[in-house]
């Protein structure tokens, strides 16, 4: 059979743009679910911010209104399901043995833990501040791993002085990617939490999605009150089909002007993306 010009130039088209297609990582897709939507009620112990001490001494802890033990209880007491132990709260020196004692008091209350929270912020430059970041990240990944968390809330961060924000977006997913590798190994998710910066609205979030390689280990963290754009909701219902993990909060910000959320109206928002998973309560 003799090849045209014209069907050569085609069929090699086509053979580059395969090969590029294979070569190129996926973007994380939306998350797939069967089931009906199921939400699993759980506290985030940043509802204690005020109470609980912050990667504190022995004698600050012992000082602290709340310990994250007591929060625990707490929740126990309060009939949930799960426990959000959000990672501000751990001990300034964190062993295996205290880690596994958390697990142990979990267990016995009936609580599942379902996630744990990080302040990083991977929009940092390349450099020493930038390692410290990762290498925060893995540390947490092995934290949660040994608590039995299935996820870990992270942030993505701010813009840097005299940087661009497509600078800090690209560094940011190349963060998220670099730490999504060691999260697949320890069977941790990293959920990225809609939380100001250049996460600050849906186009910004699904941006960054874009360039997040796809990963089972990979989602969003729904914060229900973090946006503040001139229809959250709406908003909301665009990253939700994303999310892994969700956090409902009592006040939602329209155009950063703060009132009671429509609480039964977020809740339908993740009943149709389907979701099904923990919803942890911040107030």
């Amino acid at each position: 059979m003799v090849f045209s010009r014209r069907q050569a130039l085609a069929a090699a088209s086509a053979a580059v743009y395969s090969v590029c297609t294979l070569s190129q990582p996926r973007a994380a897709d939306p998350v797939q679910r069967s089931g009906s939507p199921l939400l699993k009620l759980s506290l985030a112990a940043y509802s204690f911010n005020r109470q609980l001490a912050k990667r504190g001494t022995p004698e600050e802890i012992a000082k602290a209104e709340m310990t994250l033990e007591k929060f625990i209880e707490f929740c126990a007491a309060q009939g949930l399901g799960a426990t959000e132990l959000t990672g501000y709260y751990f001990p300034r020196e964190i062993s295996n043995a205290y880690l596994l004692n958390i697990r142990a008091i979990t267990h016995r209350l009936g609580l599942s833990i379902s996630g744990t929270a990080i302040g990083n912020d991977f929009c940092v430059a390349e450099g020493e501040a930038r390692d410290k970041q990762l290498a925060e990240c893995r540390e947490w990944i092995d934290y949660a791993a040994i608590m039995g968390a299935p996820a870990i809330r992270i942030f993505a961060g701010k813009v840097p002085k005299g940087d661009t924000e497509e600078a800090a977006i690209e560094r940011c997913a190349a963060g998220i990617n670099e730490s999504l590798k060691y999260a697949a190994t320890k069977g941790v998710y990293l959920a990225l939490e809609n939380h100001g910066g250049i996460t600050a609205t849906p186009e910004q979030m699904l941006n960054i999605i874009r360039k997040v390689d796809s990963s089972p280990w990979f989602g969003v963290n729904f914060d229900s009150g973090n946006f503040q754009t001139e229809d959250p909701y709406a908003d909301l219902a665009k990253i939700a089909p994303y999310a892994v993990n969700a956090q409902i909060k009592a006040s939602i910000a329209p155009g950063g002007k703060k009132q009671p959320a429509d609480l039964p109206r977020i809740v339908d928002i993740l009943k149709n993306a389907g979701y099904r998973g923990f919803v942890a309560l911040e107030y």
